[in-house]
C-alpha cells in the first residue's frame, strides 16, 4: 500500500503538471474559439442539422456551471487533472501489485499505453471528444457507454496479456470488440453544432495526444518510482 501510494502520489502530480501545461497551449485555445462559436450560435440560431436535433440531444452549455476563464478556469482544470493523475496512477500501481512481476520504467510505460487504450482511446473510437456547441446523445446513455468500454477494454487486454490459452484470450479479443458492435449512442438527427469541422477535427487530436502523453507520464513515473520505494 505504501509503495501504491507514493508512486500514484508521485505519477499523479507529474502527469498533471505536464497534461496541465499541454491543454493551456494547444487544447483550451480551441475550447475558447468554440465558445465563441457558440455564443453567437445562441444570438442567431441555426436552421441546418443542430436546430433539427432531437430534443433530447443537449448542447454543453446546459450541463452546468463553468469557472470563470483566467487563473480561476486554469485552478480548476490543475485540481481535476491531479484527481485523475493520482486515481488513474493508482489503478496502475494496483496492476504492478496484483501482476505480481518487477516493473520499471518501461514496463510502467507499457502500462500506461493499456491505460490510454482503455480509457481514451477505445472509448474515443464510438465518441470522441467533443467541444461545447456539440449536438449529442443524451449524457446518461453515453457515460454508461464510456464506462462498459473501458473496463471491457482493460479487461480484455488482461485477458489477452496474461491469460493462459487460446480460449482466455479469444474472450480477451470479443472483450475488446464488444462495445463497438454494440455502438455508442448518437443522436437521432445526427451530430452537428456551431463549431466548424475543421477545428472539431483538431480538438479531436490534440485532445488524443495530450492524454496518450498523460498516461505516459503515468506509466513511466509510477513504475519507476514503485520499482524504486520498499
Amino acid at each position: 500500500m505504501r509503495r501504491a501510494l507514493i508512486a500514484a502520489l508521485v505519477a499523479g502530480f507529474a502527469g498533471c503538471v505536464v497534461v496541465t501545461a499541454l491543454q493551456q497551449a494547444v487544447v483550451v485555445p480551441l475550447i475558447l474559439k468554440a465558445e465563441e462559436y457558440e455564443e453567437a450560435g445562441k444570438a442567431n440560431p441555426p436552421t441546418g442539422q443542430a436546430q433539427a436535433a432531437p430534443q433530447a440531444a443537449h448542447r454543453h452549455d446546459e450541463e452546468g456551471w463553468k469557472p470563470d476563464d483566467g487563473i480561476d478556469r486554469i485552478a480548476y482544470t490543475a485540481l481535476a487533472n491531479l484527481g485523475f493523475g493520482v486515481g488513474f496512477a493508482l489503478l496502475l500501481a494496483a496492476g504492478f501489485t496484483l501482476a505480481g512481476r518487477e516493473v520499471g520504467t518501461l514496463r510502467g510505460l507499457a502500462w500506461g499505453a493499456a491505460g490510454f487504450a482503455a480509457f481514451a482511446l477505445a472509448p474515443a473510437l464510438g465518441l470522441p471528444p467533443e467541444l461545447p456547441g456539440t449536438v449529442a446523445a443524451e449524457l446518461v446513455p453515453r457515460q454508461l457507454w464510456w464506462f462498459g468500454t473501458a473496463i471491457a477494454t482493460a479487461s480484455g487486454l488482461g485477458l489477452i496479456v496474461f491469460g493462459r490459452g487460446r480460449m482466455w484470450k479469444a474472450l480477451g479479443v470479443l472483450a475488446l470488440v464488444l462495445p463497438h458492435i454494440v455502438g455508442a449512442p448518437h443522436p437521432e438527427g445526427g451530430h452537428g453544432g456551431t463549431v466548424p469541422a475543421d477545428i472539431a477535427r483538431g480538438f479531436i487530436v490534440l485532445s488524443l495526444l495530450t492524454t496518450a502523453l498523460f498516461w505516459a507520464v503515468l506509466g513511466a513515473v509510477s513504475g519507476a518510482v514503485y520499482s524504486r520505494v520498499r
